[in-house]
């Protein structure tokens, strides 16, 4: 299946596809246990309802972006993988602020680091992460049924040089920091103001050769999904968005605590990645 993320987020996605998996398999006449998405929209107080669009015709909004050649590969972190990087991210940025570094922001972390090694950035260019953060949770009149799009991107900057000299916890706080930065005030206010220059996400307005942008999440029940006929074997995402430094994740097939990274780069990158054994190899 497929779903304009300009209607609906990851969030909605797997609320809808958990919920079809649990029908399926319990029957028609069963009761779901899984609550009911919220339809109900919700603007800021400031936003005029609707809100006008200055766009005369459909060429105004679409956009045709044609991305390099990549190539993708998906890997696999076990729980005690992830645990580790956690340790160590946390140890290295003791003192450089109260903040704990999560689980995925370490992991992202590692990815960041062996990418711009891969890419063989030279080390004064600037490299960006941009990762999609949910609304839900954040903000607290967006429910976590909410069945719209509710995300936001963070990004973190710094030069390849500082990304790769600095170590993991030093570049696990930046992207830490960056969440961070996006708190409920700093939402609504972005949300607010969006109708007094109504504009749309576009890749080309945002991709670089340096960059990488990671959705989805760790959270989402993917291999929950039994249908009736046994529980899933793989999770992969289709073509949509497969640009050079994209890195959806998923959570693991080993259970609670893995996780899942399909990471789509240059050809020649991407072999560098494969073959980089501090990235692949176990702690």
């Amino acid at each position: 299946m497929s779903l304009s993320h300009g209607v609906a987020d990851g969030t909605a996605f797997w609320h809808l596809f958990n919920t079809w998996s649990e029908m399926s398999r319990s029957g028609a006449d069963a009761e779901v246990s899984t609550p009911p998405p919220v339809l109900e929209r919700w603007f800021p107080d400031a936003c005029p309802v609707p809100i006008p669009l200055p766009f005369g015709k459909l060429d105004d909004i679409v956009r045709r972006f044609e991305c390099p050649p990549v190539q993708e590969c998906f890997f696999h972190f076990s729980a005690e993988r992830v645990k580790n990087l956690k340790a160590r991210a946390n140890a290295e940025a003791t003192g450089a602020g109260s903040a704990t570094i999560s689980s995925l922001q370490s992991l992202l972390a590692h990815v960041w680091r062996a990418v711009s090694r891969a890419r063989r950035l030279s080390p004064a260019e600037e490299t960006t992460y941009t990762v999609l953060v949910g609304c839900r949770g954040r903000v607290k009149r967006v429910p976590q049924g909410y069945a719209g799009n509710a995300v936001v991107r963070a990004t973190a900057r710094a030069t390849a040089g500082e990304i790769t000299g600095n170590g993991l916890g030093w570049t696990a706080l930046l992207l830490n920091r960056a969440v961070a930065s996006l708190d409920e005030a700093a939402m609504v206010g972005s949300l607010s103001s969006w109708h007094l220059d109504p504009r749309f996400a576009y890749l080309a307005g945002f991709w670089n050769p340096a960059m990488v942008v990671t959705g989805n999440s760790p959270r989402f029940d993917a291999y929950g999904n039994d249908f009736g006929w046994g529980a899933p074997v793989a999770v992969r995402s289709g073509g949509a968005n497969k640009v050079d430094g994209r890195v959806t994740v998923y959570e693991g097939r080993g259970g609670r605590g893995s996780m899942g990274l399909e990471v789509c780069l240059a050809p020649e990158a991407l072999a560098r990645l494969v073959a980089d054994d501090e990235f692949v190899c176990q702690d």
